[in-house]
């Protein structure tokens, strides 16, 4: 945990599928203070973004979501993870295929891995039919992606992906955690 204005803040590392997608959903959720893009879960130091696309380095796209647990808990995190992907498809998201996009929570601590658990076990099985095939794992070390892919949906909102992929899941957020977002 690091100090921030006084309170605390956790951090989370999910990978849903790809981090464009996940971004922009983290952003909006009352009490996350910062999401940033990386890697995270394989075996190549400092790995470029063409070589997690090769399929070889054993990395996931992830992001890192800074968050003041007296705002938002870490089971809330979870809850939007599991409710903004499909956790039940091995190594892919719709189109997007390849280890790089697994369902994945790289864990902080030992009171991340419970609740983890605990949702794998028992909530997100009530939210999906097929079995859950999401890793958890703890975190090693995570890799900020490179710059152009910070702030992805926000820079690039009329690019087809963000039209047609990820727009589609920002609305289904907003409606569905709509208690839970940051004023605009």
């Amino acid at each position: 945990m690091t100090e921030n204005n006084g309170s605390s803040q956790e951090v989370a590392t999910l990978g849903g599928g790809c981090f464009w997608c996940l971004e922009p959903l983290y952003e909006e959720l009352q009490g996350v203070s910062q999401v940033i893009s990386g890697y995270a879960g394989g075996h190549l130091h400092n790995p470029t973004y063409e070589q997690i696309c090769s399929k070889t380095t054993g990395h996931a796209e992830v992001i890192q979501v800074t968050f003041d647990p007296a705002v938002v808990s870490f089971r809330e995190i979870l809850e939007v993870f599991f409710t903004s992907h499909d956790p039940t498809t091995p190594n892919r998201q719709g189109n997007d295929v390849g280890p790089q996009y697994r369902s994945i929570i790289l864990y902080h601590d030992e009171k991340q891995k419970t609740v983890a658990e605990e949702m794998i076990r028992d909530d997100a099985p009530q939210i999906w039919d097929a079995p859950i095939v999401t890793e958890l794992v703890p975190l090693d070390t995570f890799y900020v992606a490179e710059s152009y892919h910070q702030n992805y949906y926000r820079d690039n909102g009329f690019q087809p992906y963000c039209l047609f992929v990820i727009r589609p899941k920002v609305a289904k957020f907003r409606k569905q955690w709509q208690a839970k977002l940051k004023a605009s």
